[in-house]
């Protein structure tokens, strides 16, 4: 009869070759692990940039200037046509490739963008107001005037700059295949941008005003005239979940007027709480509503 003549200590095959490489396996693992090259440490250092606590700028006088730290925020739009869309307000966000930041260490670009349900100041979401025409930090931003709108995204050594370009067979956005609308490192005429009023009939008369902070506005592209809207029906699958869409489109109604998509403010930090912006301020109730509580009695103050 046959016998196993093999004991738990004898080895077969090619033993050696498979130490010799899981020894190689190993130093590799080190060695990446030193350097901070595995997926998770890159992982981590993109989420602790993306995510890290910023203070927006402070406003004394209730105007931007350039140089602000602030938050693009759209208003929350209730009448949205959609039946399934994002509510509240939405802030522009960066939003890298999940496999292009996995690959290497530093941002990539172009980088795309998304607005996403946040009122919390944090890298990927803090813009910065720069000058087209040289250094005039602490000047006030006025309506018609050119701007930049910077994005460092939590790290120390990197600026991109919001920017769009006419739409091609090749380049438009994901879902609406619309004009497309990113962050490049290259400082050109495509970062150019202006803001409006609102109201159409007013809009000539306010044009060289200074742009109140936490109001409504419009972001226009100088290039090609487009409006930076935010499309709360599309959505897009990104590394920090389901995200809106936002695109270069002006979207206008039946009176020729632009539609809330295209509304936009420059949020501000709360003076009460540096951590916090304007929005997290209660709202005084209206005039009427005071007259009305005083007639009634129910004014305590």
């Amino acid at each position: 009869m046959a016998q196993n003549l093999y004991g738990p200590g004898v080895r077969i095959g090619n033993w050696n070759e498979d130490v010799y490489l899981e020894e190689e396996l190993m130093k590799d693992f080190l060695e990446k692990r030193d350097k901070g090259k595995l997926l998770i440490q890159r992982r981590r250092r993109l989420k602790q940039n993306l995510l890290r606590p910023m203070q927006l700028s402070m406003t004394e006088d209730g105007y931007v200037h350039y140089g602000d730290k602030v938050m693009l925020v759209n208003p929350d739009d209730p009448d949205t046509e959609a039946d399934v869309f994002l509510g509240g307000d939405l802030s522009l966000c960066m939003t890298p490739d999940e496999i292009q930041s996995h690959l290497r260490d530093e941002l990539e670009v172009p980088c795309g963008l998304s607005a996403v349900q946040a009122k919390t100041p944090i890298g990927r979401n803090t813009f910065i107001i720069l000058s087209v025409h040289g250094d005039a930090t602490g000047q006030v931003l006025t309506y018609g005037q050119d701007f930049c709108l910077g994005i460092t995204g939590g790290f120390d050594n990197k600026m991109l700059y919001l920017s769009s370009d006419h739409r091609t067979l090749l380049k438009s956005s994901k879902r609406s295949w619309l004009q497309e609308v990113y962050l490049t490192d290259e400082v050109s005429h495509m970062n150019c941008w202006q803001a409006a009023i609102p109201d159409p009939q007013l809009r000539l008369e306010y044009e060289g005003f200074p742009i109140p902070a936490n109001a409504k506005i419009l972001i226009n592209h100088c290039h090609t005239n487009r409006g930076l809207a935010a499309h709360r029906h599309l959505f897009l699958s990104t590394y920090f979940g389901k995200e809106a869409e936002v695109v270069a489109h002006t979207y206008l109604d039946s009176h020729r007027v632009e539609k809330p998509r295209n509304h936009w403010m420059l949020v501000t930090g709360n003076p009460r709480d540096a951590s916090s912006t304007m929005l997290d301020l209660p709202k005084p109730p209206a005039e009427d509503t005071r007259a009305m509580e005083q007639a009634m009695g129910l004014d305590t103050q």
